[in-house]
């Protein structure tokens, strides 16, 4: 793709979002997390395993703070995440996966497992 000089894939903003995606989790996993890309320094991520189970990975390139969110955890529960892995919790290997790619592509720091 070739941009003219001074544009950026930013400049061609519109006002739909690019993806909207519906709680599958019971109201006791409390509100799910509303997530804005509108913060150029934030970097954002979804998943969704085969059982419907939903994540979102948020890393503020500002803070160098990275946060993991789920239903199963309730929704209000903030995770921090370490280099790339949130120390105690277990995750599916597709879950983890997908963990591991957010991490590199918010930070360009691949995980040492």
């Amino acid at each position: 793709m070739t941009f003219s000089e001074g544009y950026t894939m930013r400049d061609n903003q519109s006002s739909e979002p690019l993806l909207r995606v519906r709680n599958h989790h019971a109201p006791s996993c409390g509100d799910p997390p509303i997530v804005s890309g509108d913060d150029p320094d934030t970097y954002l991520g979804y998943f969704e395993n085969a059982f419907g189970e939903q994540w979102t990975f948020s890393y503020s390139r500002k803070s160098q703070r990275a946060v993991l969110r789920g239903g199963d955890v309730g929704w209000n529960t903030e995770l921090e995440v370490y280099d790339g892995v949130v120390p105690g919790l277990t995750l599916g290997a597709a879950e983890a996966m997908w963990l591991t790619a957010c991490w590199f592509a918010a930070t360009g720091t691949p995980v040492s497992l």
